[in-house]
């Protein structure tokens, strides 16, 4: 009976030493490969996006300063409104139609589309990478020049919407005056620009 009690002892130490020693150690080695791994494949997603933002580089860089220069006054990365307002007086002035009244929201929420949700029937806010300026002004002119203002405007490299126009007839000149056809436009505009 006493030959048996030996090797139960030894048998019940080597459990308790394996529950108590070993199985926490191999444990705490199976959470630090597992962490290695990790580590890795984030060491690899790195240089694959390090490699992938060289070749942009060498992209962009392959692009000349003048078609670069206009792209980013096609859809510039900040909203920048004085120079739009520039423009848009550039465009006007050929043609003898002065801006005024101008106005154009400060919000700064601009860009913030409401969109349908389709679960619950409800509207939520949608983020979207650009985003909106809206600007307003009056101007006066006669037809002709306002339809040549509108085709310069279009075709301007800067995005530019029209979202309406209101025509008006001055009554403040005379049937006689030089300005008997000048009409007044306001014009409701909108553009973009990249959020970064």
């Amino acid at each position: 009976m006493f030959k048996y009690i030996l090797p139960t002892i030894l048998i019940g130490v080597a459990v308790a030493g394996f529950f108590i020693w070993t199985d926490p150690i191999y444990k705490d080695i199976s959470l630090k490969r597992e962490k290695i791994s990790s580590y890795n494949e984030a060491l690899d997603n790195s240089k694959a996006l390090e490699a992938e933002r060289d070749k942009l580089t060498q992209k962009y860089n392959s692009f000349d300063v003048e078609s670069l220069s206009k792209l980013q006054k096609l859809l510039p990365d900040n909203v920048d409104n004085i120079r739009l307002i520039l423009e848009v007086e550039k465009i006007a002035t050929p043609y003898g139609m002065a801006l005024k009244n101008v106005k154009y929201d400060t919000d700064s929420t601009a860009g913030v589309v409401p969109t349908q949700s389709g679960n619950t029937g409800g509207e939520n806010i949608a983020q979207k990478n650009y985003g909106i300026w809206n600007l307003e002004f009056s101007t006066q002119g006669t037809y002709s020049n306002f339809i040549n203002f509108v085709k310069d405007l279009e075709n301007n490299l800067r995005i530019v919407d029209i979202s309406s126009v209101q025509f008006s007839s001055d009554t403040t000149q005379g049937l006689n005056s030089s300005l008997a056809e000048s009409y007044r436009y306001d014009f409701k505009i909108k553009t973009y620009w990249l959020k970064n």
